[in-house]
């Protein structure tokens, strides 16, 4: 067995012991793949090994890997930045896009999803630490955000995504997590149906999993260093 596909065996494991923890259905947590700045070889190895879903970062080198792989039947998700003069190649090439915190970006999305294509899964960028480093749309505003993207064509809103300040220890890392869970809870009551958190990386996806995550965004672990 490959070094790829041990380690995806072994977060796979994880993950389930994660889920078992916090009383959930493991069937309940999907596993995404970060494969950014790792080669067209490593995504293929890892699907050998039954992982079907990708993130991906950087538009360039993604769309190089999604050429080389259309052999395979995968899935395509967008978690980085998004910059304006990016957006008809992410409508074009991605099943989901996770970091949307602005509506411009999400009507430019809407309006260049290709019509043939079914509508694109989107996750709204949550800045819940505040970080002035970070992308993402503000706690507060997050409920607007939401109804304004909803209410586009070609587009699914599906849940929310973040990227908390990392945190030492468990408790302190599920602090931001669970911010995350009332945010989609408060969504949900005011008539959204949102199924989805992405949240929680090699480093904490436990965490994540014990307050709700649906799905982790896990690289490292899998691939190895960068």
């Amino acid at each position: 067995m490959t070094a790829i596909l041990s380690n995806l065996q072994a977060t796979r494991d994880a993950i389930a012991q994660a889920a078992i923890s916090a009383h959930r259905n493991v069937a309940e947590v999907h596993l995404l793949a970060v494969s950014k700045t790792f080669p067209a070889e490593a995504v293929r190895e890892a699907y050998r090994g039954g992982q079907a879903a990708f993130g991906e970062n950087y538009l360039q080198e993604a769309l190089e890997k999604i050429a080389a792989l259309r052999d395979l039947p995968l899935e395509w998700h967008f978690i980085g930045p998004i910059q304006s003069n990016k957006t008809r190649a992410i409508a074009e090439n991605f099943a989901w896009v996770h970091s949307v915190d602005r509506l411009k970006i999400a009507e430019r999305l809407s309006a260049q999803r290709p019509s043939q294509l079914p509508p694109l899964n989107i996750c709204l960028q949550v800045n819940v630490s505040g970080e002035e480093s970070k992308s993402g749309v503000a706690p507060a505003e997050v409920a607007q955000l939401a109804q304004d993207v909803a209410h586009l064509p070609n587009l699914r809103l599906r849940g929310l995504m973040t990227i908390p300040s990392p945190a030492a220890d468990q408790e302190q890392q599920r602090a931001p997590f669970a911010q995350m869970r009332a945010l989609l809870k408060q969504l949900n009551s005011q008539g959204m149906s949102l199924d989805t958190l992405s949240m929680g990386m090699t480093h904490d996806f436990p965490a994540a999993i014990m307050e709700g995550a649906t799905i982790v965004r896990v690289g490292t672990a899998i691939f190895g260093q960068r």
